[in-house]
Parts: C-alpha cells; sequence; structure tokens
C-alpha cells in the first residue's frame, strides 16, 4: 500500500463519516512527483476534530511521513484538513481545521497537536485542489469546494513572500522556486509544477540571474544528494541568490501594486 493510500486510510479509519472528501494535489497532479517532492493531500470535513481525532492523525502521519525523501514509497506526507462551512462559502481569510507538515515534525514529537486557525495559505491550496480535481474518497473537489476569487489568491500569495525570505538561508532551493512560481502565478494567472515555474521565469530574467534560478531547478528535477544549502552546492552560487531573490520580488510588488489599490 502506497503512502497516499495509506494517508487516506488514516483520514477515514480516524473521521468516519465526517469526511466529505480527499484529495491529490501539488506535484503528483501538476506534472508528476519529483525527488523531493511532497504528497500534498487535503481533506473537507463537515465538523470540527476533537483533540483525540488530532492526536491520532498527528501519531500516523509520524510514522507515514518520511524526511527527508528516500525513494518513491518514502516521501513528506503533508495533510491540510478544512471544516466546509469554513471554506463555503469564500471567506478571506478562512479557517484551516488541521495541518500536518514535516518542517513541525519535532513539536508534534513533543506532543504539540495543530489546532484551527485562519489561514491565507488556504487561497492557493485550494485553487491547486480544485485543478488537479484529483479525488481519493468522495465526490470530485468541484462539487464540495468554492472557486477562490482571482484577487484573494493574488493577496495570499504575495502575504507569504516575507516568510519565504526568512527562510531563503534555511530553505534555498524552494525559496528561489517558490518565488518563481509566485511571480509567474501572479503574471499569468496559473498555477503549475515548481520545474514549469522555472522554465517560464529563466527566460523572463536577466541573465545574471538565470544561474541560480537554474540550478535550483537542476537539484529539483534530478534529486542531487543534499537537503542543505552546502549540500546542494550553493556556495558558488550563493553571492547571486540575494540579487536573485531582490529581483523577482520586486517583479511580484510590481504586478501586485494594482491589487493593492
Amino acid at each position: 500500500m502506497t503512502q497516499t493510500e495509506d494517508t487516506v486510510r488514516l483520514v477515514r479509519e480516524t473521521l468516519g463519516a465526517n469526511v466529505v472528501g480527499v484529495y491529490l494535489y501539488g506535484s503528483a497532479s501538476l506534472g508528476g512527483l519529483r525527488p523531493h517532492s511532497d504528497i500534498d493531500v487535503f481533506a473537507v470535513v463537515e465538523r470540527p476534530l476533537t483533540a483525540g481525532q488530532r492526536g491520532r492523525l498527528v501519531e500516523g502521519l509520524l510514522g507515514l511521513s518520511v524526511w527527508p525523501a528516500g525513494g518513491e514509497e518514502a516521501r513528506p506526507v503533508e495533510l491540510t484538513i478544512v471544516v466546509r462551512r469554513d471554506v463555503v462559502p469564500w471567506t478571506c481569510p478562512p479557517r484551516q481545521e488541521f495541518q500536518y507538515g514535516e518542517w513541525l515534525r519535532q513539536e508534534y514529537e513533543r506532543g504539540r497537536l495543530p489546532s484551527p486557525v485562519p489561514s491565507h495559505d488556504l487561497a492557493p491550496l485550494i485553487t491547486m485542489v480544485l485543478l488537479a480535481d484529483t479525488p481519493l474518497a468522495g465526490p470530485p473537489p468541484g462539487e464540495v469546494l468554492a472557486p477562490v476569487p482571482p484577487g484573494d489568491l493574488a493577496r495570499a500569495i504575495v502575504a507569504g513572500v516575507p516568510e519565504l525570505l526568512a527562510e531563503l538561508a534555511s530553505d534555498t532551493r524552494n525559496v528561489v522556486l517558490t518565488l518563481a512560481r509566485i511571480w509567474m502565478t501572479l503574471a499569468t494567472g496559473a498555477i503549475t509544477s515548481k520545474d514549469a515555474a522555472a522554465d517560464w521565469a529563466l527566460t523572463r530574467l536577466p541573465q545574471v540571474h538565470r544561474p541560480v534560478l537554474a540550478h535550483a531547478r537542476a537539484v529539483y528535477v534530478a534529486g542531487e544528494a543534499g537537503e542543505t544549502k552546502e549540500g546542494e552546492r550553493w556556495a558558488e552560487l550563493w553571492p547571486l541568490v540575494g540579487p536573485f531573490a531582490a529581483y523577482v520580488v520586486g517583479e511580484i510588488e510590481a504586478l501586485d501594486e494594482p491589487s493593492s489599490v
């Protein structure tokens, strides 16, 4: 049984009849899983989760999810859950009922349970779920979720830029690729895979900034060894990373100006 199937089984066994639908999104549906890709799963429920259900989900996911990725059957799992009435009709920001991600593994292992929080990140996430249209359980997502207004989508992805920049040194590859994808989404309205967004951005970058994005794309696609800036051999390119980020953020801010007026 694959990690995706195990995750769906965990959700259904833990939440039972409360589950409306479970959906696959992200790299697996936008262009294929890459060596560093997560398995992204989104679930919609009718009622809020209990503390016991949150604990059982975290316990199960700590065993299912693997970081760093170790092959096709050993990947990080990200699970996001919303209560349907919190996202339909759409409100901004909507409430996220539960989220598991490997960036919080140490806190989960110390006993932390994901709590409901308002989350602008749900705007691009729900957009990707609808775009992927890949039900793992229940009806198609278009029958369960409401589309996100373009203006709210744009504001949500721009709002995440400062947090991304704070992780530039510790998560260089992901931040570089995500900045390129934000730029592309604002410019075109499309959400695509990270490598496809990098292809789009590479043709629009000044020559001086292309090596940074080209390297990030190569690591993402080929899965070169190493999960740190040093392991991915960023040392030679590191003086160019900050200027690359500044240039792309400038392009993002220029595109965002009309929506912020």
